[in-house]
């Protein structure tokens, strides 16, 4: 299983009225985990554009759990437990750090699209080689 833990500090502006962290913001702090897990592979988006494919949202669940607030440190855990077929489905927890305490998690699933045909494609071999060792025990 791929996985991969980045922290953010939830900011003042990223806070409603009540002072809780703004529900919206959570896909983002989602997307800050898949970015930084996938730099750490060395598959930026940059890079996976730059081979003729992009990766739009195909679908997004969120299950709020506890508010989080300002100043808070939080912990993205982003986790890819299957090998991708044609989706890639990245499940997402996020704990508040000083309360040791679950505030969400949901799911991310993305699709490649060739650039070429705008077409959903498979993953392409240059990104299943890169993820592929961390699934090698899984049939075992």
């Amino acid at each position: 299983m791929l996985r991969h833990k980045t922290y953010i500090r939830v900011r003042y502006a990223d806070t409603d009225q009540m002072q809780y962290a703004y529900n919206g913001k959570y896909f983002e702090y989602f997307e800050v985990g898949r970015t930084e897990m996938m730099r750490e592979l060395n598959l930026p988006y940059k890079t996976i554009e730059a081979n003729g494919y992009i990766m739009p949202v195909h679908s997004v669940q969120v299950q709020y759990k506890n508010p989080a607030f300002y100043d808070e440190n939080l912990e993205v855990e982003t986790r890819v437990e299957k090998l991708p077929q044609l989706k890639v489905h990245i499940d997402h927890t996020i704990k508040c750090v000083e309360r040791n305490i679950l505030i969400c998690e949901g799911y991310v699933e993305l699709v490649f699209i060739n650039k070429t045909t705008m077409k959903v494609c498979r993953p392409p071999e240059f990104f299943m080689k890169v993820i592929q060792p961390f699934y090698k025990n899984e049939n075992k």
